[in-house]
Formats: C-alpha cells, sequence, structure tokens
C-alpha cells in the first residue's frame, strides 16, 4: 500500500502526464518512432500486442515463429503469473532503490496483475479525483488514461 501512495502521489504532483503529453504528441506526428502500450491492452489481447512490439521494433514474427507458437511461448515467459514467482521478485534479494531512504523490495511490484484492482485499494473517491488530475493535464491531448471501473 504504501507503494501506491508513493506512485499516486508521484503521479499527481510531478510532470508524468505533461511528459505523456509530449510524448503522445510526439507518436501523433510520428507514430513510427514511439508505440504506446497499455496495461489493459496488453492484459486483454497479450498476442497481439507483442506482434506491435515486435514489428515496431522491425522485428515482425514470421508465418513459421507464429505457426510454432513462439508468440504464445513469449507470453507465456513474460506473463504476470510467471515474472512474480521467480524467487528474485518473491522476495529472493534485490529492491529498487528510489532514494536514499525509500527502497522497494521487487515483490512489492507485484499485487495480482488484474485490471481494475484498483477497487481494493482505493475508494471511488479517490478514483475520481485521480482521474479528474490525469484528464485535466491530458486535456486536448487526445491521449485517454485513468483508472477503470
Amino acid at each position: 500500500m504504501l507503494l501506491l501512495y508513493y506512485v499516486i502521489v508521484h503521479v499527481l504532483t510531478s510532470n508524468t502526464q505533461t511528459t505523456s503529453v509530449a510524448h503522445y504528441s510526439s507518436y501523433q506526428e510520428s507514430p513510427d518512432k514511439i508505440l504506446f502500450l497499455k496495461y489493459e491492452d496488453m492484459k486483454r489481447e497479450p498476442t497481439v500486442e507483442l506482434k506491435k512490439l515486435a514489428a515496431f521494433m522491425g522485428m515482425p514474427f514470421t508465418a513459421e515463429e507464429e505457426k510454432d507458437g513462439v508468440v504464445e511461448e513469449i507470453v507465456k515467459l513474460c506473463s504476470f503469473e510467471n515474472l512474480s514467482n521467480l524467487e528474485v521478485n518473491k522476495g529472493g534479494g534485490g529492491g529498487q532503490k528510489f532514494t536514499a531512504k525509500v527502497v522497494v523490495e521487487n515483490q512489492e511490484f507485484f499485487r495480482k496483475g488484474e485490471v481494475g484492482d484498483w477497487k481494493n485499494h482505493l475508494t471511488e473517491e479517490m478514483k475520481d479525483r485521480i482521474d479528474n488530475i490525469t484528464n485535466d493535464k491530458l486535456k486536448g491531448s487526445g491521449l485517454k488514461l485513468g483508472l477503470t471501473k
């Protein structure tokens, strides 16, 4: 919960959205140079999003790789379930140092990996406040973010 609070405060008090708007504007001008992926889209259609990423990087999957299940195997290896169960992410050492006093263990980055899990940590009022601030900062950019229902 501490990490969630830190992230929310950081996002709401920093230029994160301003930077996202600038990147999104650049993306609209040069979509071949910037790829926007959304967590919800990756959860909904992981193979579609992985193919987009590979093509964007100039390394599209061949028909043979697709037929052999390479795309699905990569999705499986990169899945929340697989990554959250790696020893290094289960408290087996390592963490991220944000400041001299704020160090977050790797396992803290994994909760459930579900779209909409914010409902277990935020009230509807908190969600609306975050969405309103985000929408205000992104106004006119065409970029839509926010907590999903």
